[in-house]
């Protein structure tokens, strides 16, 4: 199979680990030049080690997306770099506190929806500023981005938010040739959940009919695919990863 990026400048927000990392690493195997974006800078450069190291071209730009002016830096660094911006991953997020609404506090609440919703926002509209025909965006959502769930109420209203967010944007730049797309990942097995108790994993597990937690790179197959010249008909969606999560 070929590369399906081959001259396309990329950018990857919170590409340090997990998901934003597979994005990042498969994006490059597949061709793009990559600005790798997180607030961990140890973290982040060695993905851009990686990539070199696979022959690969990535540029690592350190960046707090809950931040206006940085968001506004980032995408200039990567016209900076590459000449050009053509695809874009606003993947950038935290859980953040778990409590009830009642009692949830309102610093732990504005750091959620300043990080998980806010930095979209931003990264969108620098990045919207600089792309042209043929570019395209994937913001990470959630399953959460469609459903609710108890105890993370900061979370769910960011995620349903970012899907809103992506679909108005879709559809005022529909004519000028960009894609705008969401992706909902379900439980990804990263290290966090890795260290849950058994007990809790199992839990997790339970909640997805395939049977299993997802993977990265599974994700990573997705923003591949929306990212690409294959998705050309294919804006303003929202696109679930999550082993059968929604569909219970």
């Amino acid at each position: 199979m070929g590369k399906q990026l081959d001259g396309k400048a990329a950018l990857v927000t919170g590409a340090a680990s997990g998901i934003g990392k597979a994005i990042a690493l498969l994006y490059a195997q597949h061709g793009a030049r990559v600005l790798v974006s997180d607030i961990d800078a140890d973290k982040g450069q060695q993905v851009v080690d990686d990539i070199k190291k696979a022959g690969g071209e990535a540029r690592f730009f350190r960046a707090d997306v809950a931040q206006a002016a940085q968001c506004e830096q980032l995408v200039q660094e990567a016209v900076s770099a590459f000449g050009q911006l053509d695809i874009a991953c606003n993947n950038a997020g935290i859980g953040g506190e778990l409590n009830k609404v009642g009692d949830y506090s309102l610093d732990g609440w504005q750091k959620v929806i300043d990080i998980n919703l806010n930095s979209v926002f931003y990264c969108l509209k620098y990045e919207l500023g600089v792309m042209k025909k043929g570019a395209s965006i994937i913001n990470m959502a959630s399953i959460l981005g469609q459903v609710g769930t108890a105890y993370s109420p900061a979370y769910a209203t960011a995620k349903h938010a970012v899907v809103g967010l992506t679909k108005s944007a879709a559809l005022e730049y529909a004519t000028a040739g960009i894609r705008i797309n969401a992706v909902g990942p379900g439980y990804i097995d990263t290290p966090l959940l890795q260290a849950l108790p058994d007990n809790q994993r199992k839990d997790l597990i339970a909640l997805h009919p395939i049977g299993r937690l997802g993977e990265a790179e599974e994700v990573a197959e997705l923003v591949l695919w929306l990212s690409s010249d294959k998705a050309s008909f294919t804006t303003g969606a929202y696109y679930p990863v999550d082993g059968g999560y929604l569909a219970r």
